[in-house]
């Protein structure tokens, strides 16, 4: 006797039917939470009433309010990342497979960034921090999912794979702003050195770039998005207030080595590439069965 025929298996599957919304309610539910997310994008721009947000929270993320904030045309990949978001929303009403886990994290940060452009648009630029950190850990749990899973095929990696990595990768970037957005506000002023405070986050920022490029078998959106941002830190510091060299050198450094990391990550063996998180390569499908 299988173990599903038991009582226990019966309670079991009984109680997942129960918990479980089923694919109508999770593709409704990723349909709401980027209909919000959209809501609050419109909010961000100024409609509704509100201010854009580098005139909120009293300039604190303006492209010339710290050494970490990136010139203003940086944020036009919002426009790439809200066009694969959508991209992802249509799509998943087709997927046949049992994504729960997915959809949820998608859920998630969709509705996370409506509330980090709620709260800045509010001024409660130390709250913004919190949201954007989980922001930033559900895109990192979500990366790690779909890392460990191959893609049903090109449209998946493009819409799927290559939306959340684009995601990941400028979220990671405009942490290190708002953190530092924050910190001024606070009267941080950087240890004195608030230009070698800067190139050491970059440095950082360089770290996890490397990494996201050995995270699994996709290897190019993440590391893509995070070069976007810091050549756009180094552009806003070479010819914007604050002025520094050193930022700006340092953001084309960094730049220079996540797109050779990245070239290094594709020329890998593809067993190699599907290696998770762990270094462990995972079994392909094929295989596993």
């Amino acid at each position: 006797m299988s173990t599903a025929d038991t009582p226990a298996g019966r309670i079991a599957g009984t109680s997942r039917r129960s918990t479980d919304p089923g694919p109508l309610g999770r593709h409704l539910a990723v349909t709401v939470a980027f209909a919000l997310a959209m809501v609050g994008t419109a909010v961000g721009v100024g409609a509704f009433g509100g201010s854009p947000i580098d005139e909120a929270a009293g300039g604190l993320l303006a492209a010339d309010a710290t050494h970490l904030a990136p010139a203003t045309p940086a944020f036009r990949i919002w426009s790439v990342i809200y066009l694969g978001l959508g991209a992802y929303t249509l799509w998943q009403w087709w997927d046949r497979r049992d994504e729960r886990r997915v959809a949820g994290l998608a859920i998630a940060s969709l509705l996370l960034n409506a509330a980090w452009i709620l709260v800045v648009q509010a001024g409660a630029i130390a709250l913004s921090v919190l949201v954007i950190l989980v922001l930033l850990g559900v895109l990192g749990a979500l990366f790690r999912r779909l890392a460990a899973r191959p893609p049903s095929g090109r449209l998946e990696r493009l819409v799927v794979d290559g939306t959340f990595g684009l995601y990941l990768g400028w979220v990671s970037v405009a942490t290190c702003a708002n953190i530092a957005a924050a910190l001024r506000a606070a009267g941080f002023g950087g240890f004195g050195a608030p230009e070698a405070l800067g190139v050491a986050v970059l440095a950082v920022v360089a770290v996890v770039g490397v990494a996201l490029t050995r995270a699994g078998r996709r290897p190019v959106a993440a590391p893509a998005a995070i070069v976007w941002g810091v050549l756009w830190i180094a552009v806003g510091r070479a010819t914007d207030a604050p002025p520094s060299s050193a930022v700006a050198i340092a953001g084309v450094v960094v730049a220079v080595v996540i797109v050779l990391a990245t070239v290094l990550a594709l020329l890998r063996p593809p067993s190699r590439r599907g290696a998770d998180l762990s270094g462990r390569a995972r079994p392909s499908r094929d295989g596993a069965r």
